[in-house]
């Protein structure tokens, strides 16, 4: 989509720039990085912005006269700076030109009148084939920087969940991606680094409107189709053509809001309950080629005295009942009770006690209610993972909790996963006994006892990347690790140890297998 077809489309669009502008202004912002952001903060004020507290770094800003630091100030804290201040950091686009694109507003055109930002825009970093790239997204302005609550067709910058994504997304080269609920572009400026199209949709026409300036501005290599619509719909025609994606990545609007409870488009699709995870879920493999992946953020309502598991799986059978059978990996990250979850959407949309206490505590009693109707206990957070699976295997179901910290970025490990599964399936026992393996860089032992033992009471075989995982071993299982090194077989390494250990062959083999298999499936031994 042209940019003049997205301002004709949408006339009241909140930002717009031709080649030019978004050249010019281009111009401006080399420099103007994460890092160089963080010179000029601090620790300390950067800590405070992640509290969603803007004063110490506006305080730190204003301390700084250099042409960033006023940059800083106007893009990205809200700050009211002078024209004169406006101009020295927009020397190429001008004071008049980011008029024109909607950046800014401008109260006279005298040096000294006040020049205020009427949306946000900051850098956000990434890592290419050519190493550390630097992008500048544009979105609406945050409550912290307002002090106002959020409209109803507020566009979302990039945050934490954003940042989830994009780090769990698989970077591998795909033909065609599609960013399904795009918002501001940010999972699409990522898939332009390894895709030749990348399809972007949303159902709001403001955020489009942002996505599109973004595109403009950040000039990203693969060519962007953006569409309006709901869910799957902006792409039925292609599917019907046969014009499948390789990818499918979404930040869909995944929050459970009830009726009489602040709604957002952002993150509300206008279904109850969990019903828009549950749609994706079970229909997202009728867009992916064979082998393709589905990867998204979603909730999940967990009903009383049931598992979460059970949910999730319903909606895979499904998808493959529908014919689309999909390999699954799901990493549940949190779980919460109603009344976290409403008081942690309630204050996400500004809806707080202090600007309202009627207004929130009727809000409040909505989630409550909501979830008394459908017996919802908790409501589980986390990462899916889908790939359309062939017909001739089962499909690998893993749906598993993981509450500590996550590497990034973690795409490159589910990739190493994915194989490991795929290689998994297809090796006998026989040949997995027959293959020499190495114990990964990143894995360490780890022995536990009190100090008169002659051997440790426990032993850990702990993953210093991937998810970090540590698996309790026993004797057999610590020597073998430490014995695979490329040299000897899975085989070889276990019979010398049933010598060793005097353990029946047949049972130290037995027990080996399984061990095994779940080290490989984890990155702990790599072929």
């Amino acid at each position: 989509m042209s940019t003049a077809a997205s301002q004709q489309q949408n006339p009241a669009s909140p930002v717009r720039a031709d080649s030019a502008q978004a050249s010019d202004l281009r111009r401006d912002l080399e420099g103007w990085t994460v890092d160089a952001i963080g010179e000029i903060m601090g620790d300390v004020a950067l800590r405070a912005l992640d509290r969603e507290q803007v004063v110490p770094a506006v305080l730190a800003a204003r301390a700084s006269d250099d042409r960033l630091a006023v940059l800083t100030r106007l893009a990205m804290l809200g700050d009211t700076v002078t024209r004169a201040e406006a101009q020295s950091a927009l020397p190429s686009l001008g004071v008049d030109g980011a008029v024109a694109t909607g950046l800014i507003e401008a109260a006279g055109r005298g040096l000294d009148d006040e020049v205020r930002a009427l949306v946000d825009l900051r850098p956000t970093s990434s890592v290419g084939a050519d190493g550390e790239l630097t992008w500048w997204m544009a979105s609406d302005q945050a409550e912290a920087v307002t002090g106002s609550r959020l409209a109803p067709d507020h566009v979302l910058g990039m945050g934490g969940a954003s940042a989830m994504l994009a780090s769990a997304t698989m970077r591998v080269p795909r033909s065609r991606v599609l960013d399904l609920g795009t918002g501001c572009g940010i999972q699409a400026m990522h898939a332009s680094l390894h895709a030749d199209t990348v399809v972007a949709t949303d159902i709001s026409r403001r955020a489009l409107a942002f996505a599109e300036f973004n595109r403009e501005l950040n000039a990203p290599p693969a060519a962007w189709s953006l569409r309006e619509g709901s869910m799957l719909e902006p792409v039925a025609r292609d599917v019907a053509q046969g014009s499948l994606f390789d990818l499918v990545v979404s930040n869909p609007p995944f929050v459970i809001t009830p009726q009489g409870a602040p709604s957002f488009e952002y993150r509300h699709g206008g279904l109850p309950g969990d019903a828009i995870v549950e749609s994706l879920i079970s229909n997202v493999g009728s867009v992916l080629a064979p082998g393709g992946v589905a990867q998204m953020l979603g909730n999940w309502e967990i009903r009383r005295g049931t598992d979460w598991r059970e949910r999730l799986g319903d909606w895979l059978d499904a998808s493959a009942a529908a014919g689309f059978p999909m390999d699954a990996w799901v990493i549940q990250r949190d779980a919460l009770d109603g009344a976290e979850y409403a008081e942690t959407w309630l204050r996400d949309g500004g809806v707080t006690p202090e600007r309202g206490r009627e207004e929130y505590e009727d809000a409040y009693r909505a989630y409550l209610a909501d979830f008394a109707s459908r017996d919802v206990e908790t409501v589980g957070f986390g990462i899916v993972t889908l790939r359309r699976a062939p017909a001739d295997r089962a499909p690998m179901r893993r749906l598993e909790e993981h509450e500590g910290q996550l590497p990034s970025p973690l795409g490159a490990h589910i990739v190493d996963v994915l194989a490991a599964h795929d290689w998994l399936a297809q090796t006998s026992d026989d040949a997995l006994l027959a293959t020499a393996l190495t114990v990964a860089s990143d894995v360490t032992k780890e022995t536990y006892g009190r100090p008169l033992l002659h051997e440790p009471e426990h032993i850990l075989i702990r993953q210093g990347g991937g998810l970090g995982r540590s698996v309790r071993a026993d004797t057999a299982l610590a020597g073998l690790v430490g014995a695979c090194d490329g040299e000897l077989t899975v085989g070889q390494i276990s019979h010398a140890l049933a010598a060793l250990l005097d353990v029946p062959s047949g049972t130290m083999l037995a027990g080996m297998v399984p061990a095994v298999r779940d080290l490989v499936r984890d990155g702990f031994l790599v072929r």
